[in-house]
């Protein structure tokens, strides 16, 4: 994936107002770091193998924890 922003500009597409802009590019920022974390982990596995189920957290628990994280954020409107 690019860091860099597409700079040409297309003329079938209307622009955004600068809430909207800022707001995709803030949506953009979180997606690329969670990217960055998946990469990094894979990374890891490949240089070092799996871990060890013991060292893990169980399915329940890291569910349990999401949707705990999940509850405590503020609504989003579509």
């Amino acid at each position: 994936m690019s860091q860099q922003p597409a700079t040409a500009s297309a003329p079938d597409r209307q622009p955004l107002d600068e809430h909207a802009a800022e707001s995709v590019r803030a949506y953009a920022a979180d997606q690329r770091a969670r990217v960055d974390v998946l990469a990094s982990v894979l990374e890891d596995i490949a240089a070092n193998g799996y871990p060890s189920p013991e060292t893990g957290v169980p399915w329940e628990t890291a569910r349990d924890a999401h949707l705990a994280r999940l509850a405590d954020e503020q609504p989003r409107v579509a």
